[in-house]
């Protein structure tokens, strides 16, 4: 139906967590919005926000091309069935196969390339495979959005996408009037609060986090080291549970548990680090600096997109323990009137480079057009 959008993601977490602004407006301008991702805990709480959901279940973790056929199945009859003026993919597989079943049914598509994940991490014969059918899938989208302009150089070098529909969008944004600037903690023997939030997974940094956290507790102990995420995730690289009660036993790091609002542990940080491998733009960086959190990550893609090194924060050596050691530890002996001026250098380049709205503004501005058409 022409005012029907559907909008596709390997989680319901995903698109709770990352795209419920943009669900709203979709509403707000008057379209039908369907959310069809494996159903999970966040389900529910996307018909609360206003949107109908279908299930799609979905192999995260799996190459099995029988399983893959069965999801290029489900979308293309979903499709029919719905019958859009858009779809809105994100993630891997709905990307590809959202797309192809999208084409069989001529159905105006719009993509998200959301950072590519650990699957581009390596250049594997999987990593090859990925790339011929992101080329044949994204042959005929409207619009490709990438999230940081390395992999929007990437897919353009290597012409999975063509130069005409794709576009960098700045990450998926932050909302600036939720995440709002919040005085660094003041108290008497209080430690200074390292966290990192993020899934549990290696391919996050989070054993260099570790080992970081192991050097500079040998040194001093007013320092603490804190993991928040998900753990038990559908991942290749996931971190097993009793690795990260090893570490807890060790008493090298706290494990937080998980939590739907993060402003809480990003109130009670003193520097937010994310050492990630590979990233679309990540979103904790984005939220710590909008509540003027300096922050520490690696100089990779996506991550860099998000600080301004020693300016907003530090830029440390991917997979590079020891180098993470020594930003650490320079985050540690500036004055505190110092990295105060680190947080709102980040909380000014996030109005400025950031804001959720001027992401959702582009948007709607592409459905506005496929729809038209439609």
């Amino acid at each position: 139906m022409k005012n029907t959008i559907v909008v596709s993601s390997n989680t319901s977490w995903y698109l709770f967590n990352f795209r419920s602004g943009l669900t709203r407006a979709l509403i707000e301008a008057g379209y039908e919005v369907v959310a069809a991702a494996p159903p999970d805990d966040y389900s529910l709480r996307l018909e609360e926000v206003g949107c109908r959901f279908v299930p799609l279940p979905m192999d995260n973790e799996g190459t099995n091309p029988a399983t893959d056929l069965l999801l290029l199945w489900r979308l293309y009859w979903l499709l029919r069935r719905v019958r859009p003026a858009a779809l809105l993919t994100y993630t891997v597989k709905p990307n590809i196969y959202g797309s192809m079943a999208a084409r069989a049914l001529g159905v105006c598509v719009i993509n998200n390339v959301a950072g590519l994940g650990a699957v581009f991490v390596r250049d594997t014969w999987l990593t090859r495979l990925v790339r011929v059918m992101y080329r044949l899938a994204l042959a005929r989208s409207r619009r490709v959005f990438f999230q940081n302009s390395d992999d929007l150089a990437l897919f353009l070098k290597g012409g999975l996408v063509r130069r005409e529909v794709a576009e960098r969008l700045p990450g998926s944004g932050v909302d600036l009037a939720r995440f709002v600037p919040e005085p660094i903690p003041v108290a008497a023997n209080r430690p200074f609060r390292f966290v990192l939030m993020a899934r549990m997974l290696w391919d996050k940094g989070i054993g260099e986090f570790v080992e970081a956290a192991r050097a500079i507790r040998r040194e001093r102990r007013d320092v603490e080291f804190c993991l928040l995420g998900f753990l038990d995730v559908p991942n290749p690289a996931a971190i097993s549970r009793a690795q990260v009660q090893a570490w807890v036993d060790e008493g090298v790091v706290y494990y937080l548990g998980s939590t739907d609002d993060v402003r809480r542990a990003i109130a009670a940080a003193d520097c937010v680090t994310l050492p990630s491998y590979r990233e679309g733009v990540p979103r904790s960086l984005l939220e710590a600096a909008a509540m003027e959190r300096p922050v520490i990550a690696a100089d990779s893609i996506g991550c860099r997109e998000a600080v301004e090194d020693g300016v907003t924060g530090y830029l440390c050596r991917p997979r590079d323990a020891g180098d993470l050691t020594e930003k650490m530890r320079l985050m540690l002996a500036l004055s505190p009137g110092q990295r105060a001026e680190m947080g709102r250098r980040g909380r000014e380049k996030m109005i400025r480079e950031f804001d959720e709205r001027a992401v959702i503004e582009r948007y709607l501005k592409a459905v506005a057009d496929v729809a038209e058409r439609a």
